[in-house]
């Protein structure tokens, strides 16, 4: 019979348009994508490394960060999704007298016919023998930043923890300026590396009668930002590291990234300290470096933010068997949505 297909016998198929999906994953689960989608933009974080806890900590670092457009699925498929966790901070002081590391954030993987996975945020350091010497902090998506380490253990050269190329940066180490103070380096961020521990000012005598802080954290990496739910929010920002005794903690990095443990103000003794403070949940910030002195909780280093995984199935047009009426294909060539 005649229709509106232009006169031709034959079943008249509208155009199904299929519209824009967002999926956001704060917690394990399975994507099952849209009849008509062929690929995916995502991004994929995963969970942020724990910050050193016990003497003057180094930040956890961030979870990795990967986003693209393009990677292929076949729709209406279901797809495995893994969201990382949080690594956990460092233990506290005195339940650990010798100084604990954090640990390291678990991986986010999209489980699409091309699996993507992020590498979890790398563990600072923990300084041991009341601020002497610290290990060496742990690798992941980003790396995590060293305990305060001075001068007085120079066998004990601890290295920052290195980031996953297109992932992550490293994490910051120290500048054993001072054989008697230092302080915690800031674990790494998706944008930018973890800074060292900030030393400035004249060697002191008796820290406790300073008036200006001295050996402050390093501040974490800046994050990066996505646009993939429609407005710019900023992830994997690293952890900021654990201050010495009477100085301030490291700021958290853009992106999720806890602070560490401030001893300020000065002079002061004792003083209203602030515990280091976790990687925000749902970004893979990672967790803040803990601090010995006038902190409550005393010493702990703080947990990784959990990580997240966002899909995009961008709109498009579905296609079947049958005769199109041609204002419909006219419409999706014009638009670039016409499909073989």
């Amino acid at each position: 019979m005649a229709n509106s297909n232009g006169g031709i016998v034959g079943v008249d198929n509208p155009a199904v348009v299929q519209p824009e999906v967002i999926t956001t994953f704060n917690s394990t689960g399975t994507l099952t994508t849209a009849p008509y989608t062929t690929e995916v933009e995502y991004l994929v974080v995963a969970g942020g490394g724990g910050g050193g806890g016990a003497f003057f900590g180094g930040g956890g670092g961030a979870g990795g960060f990967r986003t693209a457009t393009g990677n292929p699925v076949v729709g209406g498929s279901p797809y495995p999704v893994v969201v990382g966790g949080g690594g956990a901070g460092g233990a506290s002081y005195p339940s650990d007298p010798t100084g604990a590391d954090g640990t390291k954030g678990s991986n986010s993987v999209l489980g699409t016919p091309t699996p993507i996975t992020s590498e979890g945020g790398g563990y600072g350091t923990s300084s041991k023998a009341s601020g002497e010497f610290a290990d060496s902090a742990g690798p992941g998506g980003s790396g995590g930043g060293t305990g305060a380490t001075t001068s007085i253990r120079p066998s004990y050269p601890a290295s920052a923890g290195t980031g996953v190329p297109g992932q992550g940066n490293p994490g910051g180490t120290n500048n054993h300026i001072y054989p008697k103070y230092a302080s915690g380096a800031g674990g790494g961020g998706a944008g930018s590396p973890g800074s060292n521990g900030n030393i400035s000012g004249p060697e002191p005598t008796v820290p406790a009668v300073d008036a200006a802080p001295i050996t402050n954290g390093g501040p974490g990496g800046a994050g990066l930002s996505s646009s993939i739910t429609g407005s710019p929010i900023y992830y994997a920002g690293g952890g900021g590291g654990g201050g010495w005794a009477y100085s301030l903690g490291g700021s958290g990095g853009i992106g999720g990234g806890g602070q560490g443990a401030d001893t300020s103000p000065h002079p002061v003794g004792p003083g209203p300290g602030i515990g280091a403070v976790a990687g925000t949940t749902n970004t893979g910030g990672g967790g803040g470096g803990g601090n010995a002195f006038n902190v409550t909780p005393p010493g702990a280093g703080a947990a990784g933010g959990s990580g997240v995984v966002i899909v995009k199935e961008a709109q498009g047009l579905g296609v079947g068997s049958g005769i199109w009426d041609m204002n419909s294909v006219y419409d999706a060539v014009k638009q670039g949505n016409w499909s073989n």
